[in-house]
This record gives structure tokens, sequence and C-alpha cells, in this order.
């Protein structure tokens, strides 16, 4: 069985430099309508410890195109952290 292609995107650092990311999950919050993406970084990867990224998104016209905004408020963080830990534990099991 062929190994599933995961999904990669370009995000720009502050400095304008573009770092390739590897998507872990993405998902939508029907409370509030928003939608959360969560990567890693593609050089990383082989790591044990490797530093999740999470942002909240809004697709544009251009389906291959996401404005992504910084996580500032707690609870977007506890709900995405509490996302990321189900679908860990769902993958050791």
């Amino acid at each position: 069985m062929p190994l599933e292609e995961k999904e990669r995107i370009i995000i720009p650092d502050e400095n304008g430099e573009e770092h390739l990311f590897e998507v872990l999950f993405s998902f939508d919050v029907d409370q509030t309508g928003q939608s959360y993406i969560a990567v890693v970084p593609v050089d990383q990867k082989e790591e044990e410890e490797v530093e999740v990224f999470a942002f909240r998104y809004e697709d544009q016209n251009n389906e291959d195109d996401l404005s992504l905004f910084q996580i500032e408020s707690d609870d977007e963080w506890e709900m995405v952290e509490e996302m990321l830990n189900t679908l860990t534990d769902e993958e050791t099991n």
C-alpha cells in the first residue's frame, strides 16, 4: 500500500524567507465558523521533538491560497491543543 502523501504548504516568516511545512491536520469550529491548521516544519520531521505551529486560516478565492493568522486567545490555543492531543492519541492506538 503506498504511503499517503502529506499536504505541504509554504509559509514565509517575518523576514520573508519561505519555509516548507507539512500539514498535520486542519479543522473547522462550527460554533465560531473559524478554521484552524496545524503544521510542522519539514526539516524537523525526523527529529524526536518537533515544534508544532498552529494558525487560524481563511481560504482565499484561489483554493491554493490561505490567509494565516496568529492564534492569540488562550481559548483558541486550548481548543487546538485538545484537537492535537485527540489526533495524536488516535494515531498511537
